[in-house]
């Protein structure tokens, strides 16, 4: 049990020493954690009377450490609702852009990295091509060409890093699920390539992706759709 777990921030902001879980049992543990809409409350409850059990010692300034514990779970669980908060009230905003439903649609792109996308980006004409965007994220290289050198390549050293976070940590989400965008990493990695590597070839592709859904103002879809009439 840790202090990153929501359902154990329940409970140990009620109950914080050995003895105060034995007192409350089993029953009251499991509707307290219910009536805060927990998330596995038998199975957190029976974990801590398990603890709680093999813990028969009453260790000096324990009281105080315990009233401690229990101020700073309620303390984590008033910050963990605002950033509920916060991510709801974020999404709600990103919802009225006219091109959400568009960039909601790739694959891996949620509200909040969609929302990172158009702080980032905002007008996408101000981009000449998706190159020029995948730049921009640092997921393209640019020349560095001297006198005597040509077609030196390199990683831009000044690029916006939280677009680039955007595509890299979307790229990564899309790995879980069976899909184009898995198929295109496995491929990456049986060429060869390590996996950050593999993982980056994924975002810059996704950059000419979206570049190109934002550009025909139209969501993703599997199958692509058919070519325009001549």
């Amino acid at each position: 049990m840790t202090f990153t777990n929501v359902a154990t921030l329940i409970l140990i902001s009620a109950y914080q020493t050995p003895e105060q879980i034995r007192v409350a049992g089993r029953e009251q543990l499991v509707a307290h954690l219910r009536r805060h809409r927990a998330v596995n409350a038998v199975r957190v409850a029976d974990q801590a009377l398990a603890a709680a059990a093999e813990q028969d010692l009453t260790l000096p300034g324990q009281d105080t450490a315990a009233a401690l514990a229990g101020e700073l779970a309620s303390h984590l669980l008033r910050l963990h609702q605002r950033m509920k908060n916060t991510d709801k009230a974020i999404e709600q905003a990103f919802g009225t852009h006219p091109q959400a439903g568009i960039i909601r649609s790739l694959p891996g792109m949620g509200a909040l990295a969609a929302a990172e996308f158009i702080v980032a980006v905002g007008d996408l004409s101000t981009f000449a091509s998706p190159d020029h965007l995948a730049a921009y994220a640092g997921l393209a290289p640019v020349a560095r060409d001297s006198g005597k050198r040509v077609a030196n390549l390199r990683r831009p050293q000044r690029y916006n890093r939280r677009l680039r976070h955007v595509f890299y940590m979307s790229s990564l989400s899309t790995l879980r699920m069976n899909g184009p965008n898995r198929d295109y990493y496995q491929r990456k990695r049986a060429e060869g390539r390590k996996h950050q590597q593999a993982l980056i070839a994924l975002a810059r592709r996704r950059v000419d992706v979206l570049w190109a859904l934002l550009r025909d103002n139209r969501c993703f879809q599997l199958q692509p759709p058919p070519p325009a009439p001549v």
